[in-house]
């Protein structure tokens, strides 16, 4: 409770002290105005954060700088101070920065938002030293800020890059067909998303192959790989494709409006489709060599994502059709609607198929896999609530036509985009409960290993993830518990010896220590 109360209070000074030091410098280079003008409020503001905060950050840091033994060192709050406070600081100067840079492109200098940057960034520079220094840095936590720095700096590169291939195809579409409408030149927003771009790449570059983040195994850097580098790739993919399509299907069945309003989302799309499937390659190449939960999350994540779209698309196309029952299928709102529904469901529909495979024989691993369960009751889930809702207001719709409310839309016009989502969903959460329901009699059916160990706690310097698995193996599923050894051990053990060591050992809970070398020493526990 001491390091909690010490470390948030050392965070909260900092962040103080940062905002008035800022405030100050940048009074200092707005070289139009007086250094206090007519905001005497802001100045003094910033002098009591800068002369209070300031040296009482100062003071307590030093105090906590000079007494960093062990004991503080092996700490959660410290390395969790440090991971935060690198985070915050990394994210609040390189936007400030950028922003910046961005907006000199226009002739806009903007010292005070300069000033919060080179502020932020020398806070950035002092906690980085204090992460690697090797007497004092943290020895738990250390790989958050990397994976954090390195999912910021990946989503403003491709943020970046995005508008930028998108802003030139627009002013290569509108070299042909120019629109009415004068803006910036085209070169301007271009060359503010290159700056984004080129920034968010050095971030990512930093933290990535520098950091060498991209190495790490396990918890955080296995969630953020499948999370943003899978999930958040795969959607932005099939968002631009899905947009590319709706442009073509418009421009080939529906006229309705100019061309220049039709083709004004395909350099988006074009460019989020272009970069968001560079960033999913990468990222499912690097999931290969992961651990087998981790290949299977990914495979989940993405059927997840197809999924969705499909859906989508799917409740979309039932709402247009019900629509051409009360309007015309030349409408512009029911063709536009049913050649959305069609872009959907024709992009996400083979994602899924692809990812999901329901036609190929899985492995028993697999079906007995906690990942595949979890999937499958969240998806049918998540489907039978949002049937549930569709249907409550489908029958709200229903009573209130029934009982005289015959102003306004027809009764088809009423009920369709509900009952759209609920044929979707209720093909969704149908067919996902047939699977679970067949994953149920398969696993039941097939012979499973005896748990002979409830619980293995693995004391190990060498890499768990494949211990683990032989220890999950040997005994029939134990839960694996993994402590890392702090002195050096140089364990070498194989699966194949700890599967040997293991043999005819029962019991609740096991001790297992690996190293040095290839010693392997397994220790039987009492309840």
């Amino acid at each position: 409770m001491r390091r909690v109360i010490v470390f948030v209070l050392l965070f909260a000074l900092v962040v103080i002290a940062a905002i008035g030091v800022s405030g100050l410098l940048g009074r200092l280079l707005d070289a139009g105005n007086a250094l206090a003008s007519s905001d005497v409020s802001g100045l003094a503001r910033s002098l009591a954060f800068t002369l209070i905060a300031g040296p009482f950050a100062a003071v307590l840091w030093w105090v906590l700088w000079r007494r960093m033994d062990g004991a503080e060192r092996s700490s959660i709050a410290w390395g969790l101070y440090l991971a935060g406070m690198s985070t915050v600081s990394l994210v609040t100067f390189s936007t400030a920065l950028l922003t910046t840079a961005a907006v000199l492109v226009r002739g806009d200098w903007r010292p005070r938002l300069f000033a919060t940057g080179v502020v932020w960034a020398g806070v950035w520079v002092w906690h980085v030293w204090m992460s690697r220094d090797r007497e004092k840095s943290p020895t738990r936590l250390v790989t958050v800020a990397p994976i954090l720095g390195s999912v910021f700096g990946l989503v403003i590169a491709v943020g970046g890059a995005v508008t930028a291939i998108s802003s030139l195809l627009d002013a290569a579409v509108d070299a042909f067909a120019p629109s009415l409408t004068q803006g910036d030149p085209w070169w301007r927003l271009t060359l503010q998303a290159l700056i984004w771009f080129a920034g968010g790449l050095v971030v990512w570059w930093w933290h990535w192959i520098r950091g060498r983040a991209r190495d790490l195994r396990g918890g955080l850097a296995d969630l953020a790989l499948v999370a943003v580098g899978v999930a958040g790739a795969a959607i932005l993919t099939l968002s631009g494709a899905g947009t590319v399509l709706f442009v073509l299907l418009r421009l080939a069945f529906d006229r309705t409006d100019p061309v220049t309003d039709i083709v004004g989302l395909l350099g988006f799309g074009i460019s989020a489709a272009v970069i968001g499937a560079l960033v999913w390659s990468y990222h499912r190449g690097l999931t290969l060599g992961r651990s087998p939960p981790t290949r299977l999350a990914t495979k989940l994540v993405t059927s997840g994502v197809g999924l969705v779209s499909a859906a989508t698309g799917l409740g979309v196309v039932v709402n247009a059709i019900l629509a051409t029952t009360t309007t015309p299928l030349a409408g512009s709102d029911a063709r536009s609607l049913l050649l959305g529904g069609i872009s959907a469901l024709v992009v996400g529909g083979p994602v899924w198929w692809l990812a999901w495979q329901p036609t190929q024989q899985l492995s028993p691993a697999e079906v007995h896999s906690t990942g595949r369960r979890v999937y499958l009751i969240l998806v049918f889930g998540v489907s039978a609530v949002v049937a549930i809702v569709t249907l409550l207001v489908i029958g709200y719709r229903l009573f209130e036509f029934a009982l005289g409310d015959f102003t306004g839309d027809s009764l088809v016009d009423r009920v369709r985009a509900p009952l759209g989502l609920l044929v979707a969903t209720g093909l969704v959460a149908g067919y996902h409960f047939a699977v679970w329901r067949r994953d149920r009699s398969v696993s039941a059916a097939a012979p499973q290993p005896a748990r002979t160990v409830g619980r293995v706690i693995l004391v190990t310097d060498a890499d768990p993830e494949p211990l683990s698995q032989a220890i999950g193996a040997a005994t029939g599923g134990a839960a694996v518990s993994v402590l890392k050894r702090a002195d050096g051990a140089g364990s070498a053990a194989t699966p194949e010896q700890l599967t040997r060591a293991l043999t005819g050992v029962t019991g609740k809970r096991v001790l297992v220590v690996t190293g040095p070398g290839d010693r392997v020493e397994v220790i039987p526990l009492r309840d």
